[in-house]
C-alpha cells in the first residue's frame, strides 16, 4: 500500500480548518502534518483538537506561524501545500507558490467544487471582492426585507475561529449574552451584532457540516453571510458579489475575489459615491469581460452618526474595522468617511500613541491612514487597545467598527458610533434581487 500523501494546510483560522474537514478528516489517502497561520495575530500555537481532527489524528495537528513553512515542508518531507485562506493579491499568491515550490512540495487549491456543501434549503450568499466593500450592508438589507416578508433567516457567517476550537465547534447566537459565553473576539462583534440587534439568529463555528444541520432545522431561508473575499462554504442557488469602486481592478487582481467575481449571479459596485465614474467603468467593462451573464448594480453607502454634535469642529480619533484596514489594504473606512463628513476639526493621527500589538500592526500594514484598526484577539491585544486610545488626544472617539468595542476595554473619551446602509442607485435593488430569488427557490421554501 502506497504511503500516505503528507499535507500542511496554509490558512488564517478560517476557511483551513472547513478544507480540512471535508477533504482530509478520515481519509487514509492523505496525513496533515500541519496547519499553518497568518493574518490574524495571537492564533498560532494551538492545535485542532483530537475531537475535531478524527481517527487518524488523536493527538491533534498543531497550528504553526506561516513564517516557518519552509522548515516545516523540509523537516517532515511534506508532499502537498494547500492553500487555504483568502483577501490576497495576485503577487502575494505567487510569492507563496514559490516559497513552496522552492521547498520541495507541490502546491494545491482545493475548488469551490471541493469544498462547497450541499443543502436542502435554498442559499443566498454575499461575497465580495476585498474585505471592506461592504458585504455587511448588503447582508442586513437581505435579512430585513425576508423579515419583512415573513421569511425566517438562518445566518451563516465565515469561520472566524481564533478561539478554544473545541468549544466552538458549533455555535449559535441569538442574544448578546451568547457573545459574553462565547468570549467572541472584536472581530466576531463587528459580524455578529448587528443580526442580534435585528433578532436574527447567527450560525458560526468550525464544523459546518454540523452548522448547516442545525441552520436548516430552524430556517426556512439560509443566507451565507461571507468573509473578507472568500468563496461560501455552502453551495448557493444564488450569490450576490460586492465590489468596491475606490479599488478599482481589484476584482480582477485578487485571490479569490475574481472567483467570486466570475460566479457571480449579480455584482453590486458599492461606494459610487466615494469614486469617480471612471472607476465604476473600469469595474462594468471587467464585469462585461470575466462575467457578462452577471446582472450589475452601482450603489452608495450612506453613512451616519448616533451623535453628530461630539464630532463638528472636534479633534477626533477614529477606530475602524481592523481586517479592512490591514489586511484587506483599505488606509481607512466608514469611520474616517464619517469625521469627514460631519466636519471634524482634526483626525489625531494614532501612530505616534500606539503600544505593543497596535503598534506592530502599524510597522506591518504601513499603508494604514490616520485611524486605528480594532485589533483585539486576546486579552493582551484588548489591554494595548485600551492604552493607545487613553493615550491619543482627541476630543472624542468615532467607531467605525459595527462593534460596541466599548463594552470590552474602557474608552475614557465620549463615544460616537457609525452606522451605514446600502443605498441602490442603479441597476436591480435589493429587494428587486431578493423577490427573483423566492420565486426561483419557492419550491425549496418550507414557508411555502
Amino acid at each position: 500500500m502506497d504511503k500516505p500523501v503528507k499535507v500542511v494546510i496554509m490558512g488564517a483560522g478560517g476557511r483551513d480548518f472547513h478544507n480540512f474537514n471535508v477533504v482530509f478528516r478520515d481519509n487514509p489517502n492523505y496525513r496533515v502534518i500541519a496547519f499553518t497561520a497568518t493574518q490574524i495575530p495571537g492564533i498560532t500555537g494551538r492545535r485542532y483538537p483530537a475531537s475535531l481532527a478524527g481517527s487518524l489524528y488523536p493527538s491533534g495537528i498543531p497550528i504553526l506561524p506561516e513564517n516557518h513553512l519552509e522548515r516545516i515542508i523540509k523537516d517532515n518531507a511534506v508532499d502537498v501545500a494547500v492553500l487555504a485562506y483568502s483577501d490576497l493579491l495576485y503577487k502575494d499568491v505567487g510569492e507563496k507558490l514559490s516559497r513552496v515550490l522552492a521547498s520541495g512540495a507541490s502546491f494545491m487549491i482545493l475548488s469551490p467544487r471541493d469544498t462547497m456543501l450541499p443543502s436542502s434549503k435554498p442559499v443566498l450568499a454575499v461575497t465580495a471582492v476585498r474585505t471592506g466593500a461592504g458585504k455587511s450592508t448588503v447582508s442586513k438589507a437581505i435579512v430585513e426585507y425576508l423579515t419583512s416578508k415573513g421569511y425566517k433567516t438562518g445566518v451563516i457567517r465565515h469561520p472566524m475561529a481564533y478561539g478554544d476550537l473545541e468549544r466552538m465547534a458549533v455555535q449559535k447566537f441569538v442574544t448578546e449574552e451568547d457573545l459574553e459565553k462565547y468570549n467572541v473576539t472584536i472581530e466576531e462583534r463587528e459580524e455578529y451584532e448587528q443580526y442580534i440587534k435585528m433578532g436574527q439568529t447567527v450560525y458560526a463555528g468550525v464544523d459546518y457540516g454540523k452548522i448547516l444541520e442545525l441552520a436548516e432545522r430552524e430556517a426556512d431561508i439560509i443566507l451565507w453571510d461571507g468573509g473578507n473575499n472568500d468563496w461560501p462554504l455552502i453551495k448557493p442557488d444564488s450569490m450576490i458579489v460586492v465590489t468596491d469602486a475606490m479599488r478599482p481592478g481589484h476584482e480582477l487582481e485578487s485571490f479569490p475575489g475574481e472567483v467570486n467575481f466570475r460566479m457571480a449571479d449579480h455584482i453590486i459596485i458599492n461606494k459610487a459615491d466615494q469614486a469617480s465614474e471612471e472607476d465604476i467603468k473600469t469595474i462594468k467593462a471587467n464585469a462585461r469581460k470575466a462575467n457578462s451573464s452577471a446582472t450589475i448594480s452601482v450603489a452608495k453607502s450612506v453613512v451616519q452618526l448616533d451623535a453628530p454634535e461630539l464630532v463638528e469642529g472636534k479633534r477626533v480619533l477614529v477606530i475602524e474595522d481592523s481586517p479592512t484596514v490591514t489586511h484587506g489594504g483599505l488606509p481607512y473606512a466608514a469611520g474616517f468617511v464619517a469625521a469627514k463628513k460631519y466636519g471634524a476639526a482634526e483626525i489625531i493621527d494614532p501612530r505616534p500613541y500606539a503600544v505593543g500589538i497596535i503598534r506592530k500592526m502599524f510597522d506591518e500594514y504601513s499603508h494604514m491612514g490616520p485611524v486605528l484598526p480594532s485589533t483585539g484577539y486576546t486579552p493582551e491585544q484588548l489591554r494595548d487597545l485600551e492604552e493607545t486610545i487613553k493615550q491619543v488626544p482627541a476630543d472624542a472617539v468615532i467607531l467605525g467598527t459595527p462593534a460596541d468595542i466599548s463594552r470590552l476595554i474602557n474608552i475614557e473619551k465620549p463615544v460616537v458610533r457609525v452606522s451605514y446602509k446600502i443605498e441602490v442607485i442603479e441597476g436591480p435593488t435589493i429587494e428587486q434581487l431578493i423577490d427573483e430569488f423566492i420565486e426561483k427557490n419557492k419550491d425549496k421554501i418550507s414557508y411555502y
